[in-house]
């Protein structure tokens, strides 16, 4: 049995980030590049994306020591824990519902196996109910509808 692309591996939060995960500023909106007024949603789950930087203290190379995650939620995730340094938007937080697909990075000859994070919410997020299971792995079975 072979693994499809774009599979989403469910991972644990401490497993991945053994030292925990900085958030470099705000969560926004993932919008669309050719419709700037219109957020974009997850093709698997139908929730609605957020972004935000982030940095793993854990990685030894600095190239790679900073990503986006990506988070799956019907509203904005807002993390309740306090600024490291008053003023500068860097926290600590730990993601709920991870989940990891690989993929390939790079350029030309200096291509790598990497991983696009998705997570559900950050823990302590007090702007939202947490998500079922059921409610996050379940696929979307109705083909689009078209108008015209």
């Amino acid at each position: 049995m072979a693994i499809k692309r774009g599979h989403r591996f469910p991972v644990e939060h401490v497993d991945v980030f053994p030292k925990g995960l900085l958030l470099l500023g705000p969560i926004s909106p993932d919008m669309e590049y050719e419709r700037p007024n219109v957020q974009k949603s997850d093709a698997v789950t139908g929730l609605l994306q957020w972004v935000a930087a982030v940095s793993d203290p854990d990685e030894d190379k600095a190239k790679r020591a900073s990503f986006e995650v990506t988070f799956l939620a019907p509203v904005q995730p807002v993390p309740s824990t306090p600024e490291l340094l008053s003023g500068s938007g860097i926290r600590k937080i730990e993601l709920d519902g991870l989940t990891a697909e690989a993929r390939r990075m790079g350029q030309g000859e200096f291509t790598y196996v990497g991983f696009v994070y998705r997570a559900t919410g950050i823990k302590g997020d007090t702007n939202s109910a947490p998500l079922t299971s059921k409610s996050f792995t379940a696929v979307r079975s109705e083909p689009a509808k078209v108008t015209s």
